[in-house]
C-alpha cells in the first residue's frame, strides 16, 4: 500500500500498519511526541491500522486535531480520578474544548478544595502510566455493559444512537469509559495539567433535566505552556465584565429580583443613554422614522405572525389559554408584528418605499437559566432594532446600508477587528421549524449570498441558525472566555408581509407584497456594554464614560476655583465631578486612576493665579499645566469625534 504523508511524499509498505508504526517508521521523535493520527481528512487513534492507500498525517500537540485528542484523554484521566475518589459519582460527558476540556458528573457540588484532591489523584493515574485500549460492543451488549457499571447516563447516550450502530469504549486501567476517541496511546504524555473551576450544568443543556457538576480543566505537554495559560487566564477575569462591571459600579444582580434582570447603576445607565442617543440620532440621518410600540401583545398578534407556533416557549405568558383565551397575552420578543401595523394603518405606494422603522425596543426572552449570564444573555434586553420594508428592486442596496451601518457603529467603537461574519441558513433536514417550501429558501438564501459577496464580505456558513421567516447575517464576536456571541443581526424575511397582508401599490397600480429586513444597528445594548467592558477592561472611549473629568483642588483653599472649573467644564457638556474631600492629593489620583477615569485636573495656587489646570491623563501621564479654555476644546473635540485615544504609559510615576 502507498502511504501519502502531509507534505505530499509518498511511502510504500507491503503489509498494513498503525498510524504510531507509521510515525516511528518516520521518526522516533514524532512517535513520542504524536497525539492522534488523520486518515484521508478524518482524526484516528494512533492505533488505527492503515490497510489501503491513503493520505495520512500525523498529529501532534501543536495540530488542532493532536490537541483535542490531548485534551480528551485529559478528561478520561479526570472521570478516572473522580470515580477513585467519589465511587457514587455517576460520568455524564467529558469532551474536549477549545484550550482545555470539561467532565459531568451526577455528584454534589465540589470546592478548591475538592479539586487539589481530585488534581493529587489525577497524577497518580498519569505516573501509573496505564496504556488506553480501545474496544467495540454491539449496541445492546454497550447497553448491558453500562447498566453493569451502574452509569445511567451512558445507557441513555447509547439508546439514543441507532439499533445497528457498534459502539466503541476506552478503557485506562480500572476506568472504562464510552467514547468515540480518538485518544492518546497512554496517560503518560500528559505533563502539566490544572483544574480551572467547577460549577453547575444542565443534563443536555436543559434546564428540565438534573443540575449535574462540571469541572473545567487544561493540559499541555509541558510545565512552561501550563503557566503561560494560567497566568492567562488570571488576566482575562481581570477583564470579564460580569466581575468587572459590578466592581466598577456599572450593573448589579439581585436574586429577589431575579435571574438575568440586571439592575443599571447611574453609571452603566450614562453609558447606555450615551450609545442610545448616538444610535438615534445617527438612524435618523440615515432615513429611519421612529416607533414607540407596546411591550406586550395579545396572543393573536402572535399568531398571526406564527411566533405562537415556533417561539411560544421562549416568550413570558400572561394568563390562562384554559380560562379565557381572549384574555392571554405575552410580553414581546421582538418588536416587528408592532411596526407591521404602523406600516399597515395606511396604504403605501412604491414612492413610499424603502419605509425605514426604528425603535429602541425593550424586549423579554425567556432565557433557560442556566445559559444566562452577567449583561450577555439576559431576559429583559435593550436592542436598536428597526425594520425597513422595500420592493423587491430595493432589497440589495437597503441591505448593504445595514450592513454599511453596523460597520458604521462597530468602527466607531472600535469592536470592527474583533468580529467575523456568518451567514445563518436554514436546516432542510428540519424545515418544519421555518415558514415556507425549499424553494422559497433556495431563492432568498442566494440573493443573501449574492449581496454579501458584491460587498466583499468575508463570511462562513452555517446551516440551522437562520430564524424561521428567514436567512440572516450574524456579526459574531467571543467574550474573554472564548465563547461567541450574536452582537448584531441583519434579517431577510420574505414570508411575514404575506401573513399580515402588507401590501403596497406599484407602478403599475397593482397591489405587490413587499419585502422585509430586519436588523440591528448596534444590537442588544446591554450585551455591548459587557463587549466594551471587556474590550477597554473599563477603561471606555472618553465620549462614552460616564465621568470623564474629575477636579482635584490640592487643598480646601482652592475649592472655590475648582468649582469655577466644574461649572466651565459643565457648561461646556462634559461629564466632570470634583473631589474635595480633605485628603492628600496623592491619594486623590490613585482612587481617580483606580475610577479608570480618563482626565484629572489639578488645580493650586499657581494654577488659581494663571487661569490654567495641572492635567493628569490615563493616556499620557502627567501632561503638564494647560490653559482651562485649550483643555476643554481639546476634550470637546476628542468627544464630539469620537475619539478612541491610544494609551501610551501604564502607570504614572508616584
Amino acid at each position: 500500500m502507498i502511504v501519502t504523508l502531509k507534505d505530499g511524499s509518498k511511502k510504500e509498505y507491503d503489509q498494513p500498519m498503525s498510524v504510531y508504526d507509521i510515525a516511528k517508521d518516520l521518526s522516533e521523535g514524532l512517535a513520542r511526541v504524536a497525539c492522534a493520527g488523520e486518515i484521508n481528512g478524518k482524526a484516528v487513534d494512533l492505533r488505527t491500522v492503515v490497510e489501503d492507500d491513503a493520505e495520512v498525517s500525523i498529529l501532534t500537540f501543536d495540530d488542532p486535531k493532536g490537541k483535542d485528542a490531548f485534551h480528551h484523554t485529559s478528561s478520561h484521566v479526570l472521570a478516572q480520578a473522580v470515580k477513585r475518589l467519589y465511587p457514587e459519582a455517576k460520568c455524564a460527558i467529558g469532551p474536549w474544548i477549545e484550550d482545555g476540556f470539561y467532565y459531568d458528573f451526577d455528584m454534589p457540588p465540589l470546592g478548591r478544595e475538592d479539586l487539589d484532591e481530585i488534581e493529587k489523584e489525577m497524577k497518580k493515574i498519569i505516573k501509573e502510566n496505564h496504556p488506553i485500549r480501545r474496544f467495540t460492543l454491539p449496541r445492546e451488549e454497550a447497553i448491558a455493559f453500562m447498566k453493569e457499571k451502574e452509569e445511567p447516563y451512558k445507557v441513555e447516550l447509547i439508546e439514543d444512537l441507532p439499533e445497528d450502530a457498534v459502539i466503541s469504549f476506552y478503557e485506562e486501567g480500572d476506568f472504562t469509559d464510552l467514547c468515540a476517541g480518538p485518544h492518546l496511546m497512554s496517560t503518560k504524555p500528559i505533563k502539566a495539567f490544572k483544574l480551572i473551576s467547577s460549577s453547575g450544568a444542565y443534563w443536555r443543556g436543559n434546564e428540565k433535566n438534573k443540575m449535574l457538576t462540571r469541572i473545567y480543566g487544561t493540559s499541555f505537554t509541558k510545565k512552561a505552556d501550563l503557566e503561560e495559560r494560567l497566568e492567562y487566564l488570571e488576566n482575562i477575569k481581570k477583564r470579564d465584565h460580569n466581575k468587572l462591571g459590578r466592581e466598577m459600579g456599572i450593573f448589579t444582580t439581585v436574586d429577589v429580583i431575579g435571574q438575568g434582570l440586571p439592575l443599571l447603576m447611574p453609571k452603566g445607565a450614562a453609558i447606555i443613554q450615551t450609545l442610545q442617543r448616538w444610535i438615534e440620532d445617527e438612524e435618523e440621518k440615515r432615513g429611519y422614522m421612529r416607533t414607540k410600540t407596546p411591550l406586550m401583545a395579545k396572543k393573536d398578534l402572535y399568531v398571526i405572525s406564527d411566533h405562537w407556533g415556533h417561539y411560544k416557549e421562549g416568550m413570558f405568558i400572561l394568563g390562562d389559554e384554559e380560562k379565557d383565551d381572549s384574555e392571554v397575552f405575552a410580553l414581546r420578543p421582538m418588536t416587528c408584528p408592532f411596526q407591521y401595523y404602523v406600516y399597515k394603518s395606511s396604504q403605501k405606494s412604491y414612492r413610499d418605499l424603502p419605509c425605514r422603522y426604528g425603535e429602541t425596543s425593550t424586549l423579554f426572552r425567556n432565557e433557560d437559566s442556566g445559559e444566562m449570564h452577567g449583561l450577555t444573555r439576559v431576559r429583559q434586553f435593550t436592542i436598536s432594532e428597526g425594520h425597513l420594508i422595500c420592493t423587491p428592486e430595493q432589497i440589495a442596496e437597503e441591505f448593504k446600508g445595514c450592513v454599511d451601518l453596523a460597520k458604521y457603529c462597530m468602527t466607531t467603537l472600535g469592536l470592527q477587528d474583533d468580529v467575523t461574519y456568518r451567514l445563518s441558513l436554514w436546516d432542510p433536514n428540519n424545515q418544519e421549524k421555518y415558514l415556507g417550501d425549499a424553494a422559497q429558501w433556495d431563492v432568498v438564501q442566494d440573493s443573501m449570498r449574492s449581496i454579501l459577496n458584491d460587498i466583499g464580505l468575508d463570511y462562513t456558513e452555517v446551516e440551522g441558525e437562520a430564524a424561521f421567516y428567514g436567512p440572516k447575517l450574524d456579526i459574531q464576536a467571543k467574550n474573554v472566555y472564548g465563547k461567541e456571541d450574536t452582537m448584531i443581526t441583519i434579517q431577510l424575511d420574505m414570508f411575514l408581509s404575506e401573513r399580515f397582508d402588507m401590501t403596497y401599490i406599484d407602478k403599475d397600480g397593482e397591489k405587490k407584497r413587499p419585502y422585509i429586513i430586519h436588523r440591528t444597528s448596534m444590537g442588544c445594548y446591554e450585551r455591548t456594554l459587557a463587549w466594551l467592558i471587556e474590550k477597554y477592561e473599563g477603561m471606555f472611549p472618553t465620549w462614552l464614560c460616564p465621568e470623564q473629568v474629575r477636579v482635584l483642588p490640592i487643598s480646601e483653599k482652592y475649592a472655590d476655583y475648582a468649582e469655577k472649573v466644574l461649572a466651565e467644564l459643565k457648561a461646556n457638556g462634559i461629564k466632570a465631578t470634583m473631589d474635595n474631600r480633605s485628603e492628600k492629593i496623592g491619594y486623590k489620583i490613585r482612587e481617580a486612576r483606580m475610577d479608570r477615569l480618563p482626565y484629572m485636573l489639578v488645580v493650586g495656587a499657581k494654577e488659581e493665579e494663571e487661569g490654567k489646570v495641572s492635567v493628569r491623563s490615563r493616556f499620557l501621564g502627567d501632561e503638564g499645566q494647560k490653559p482651562l479654555g485649550e483643555f476643554i476644546d481639546a476634550i470637546c473635540k476628542e468627544i464630539r469625534t469620537k475619539e478612541i485615544r491610544k494609551i501610551e504609559v501604564k502607570e504614572e510615576k508616584k
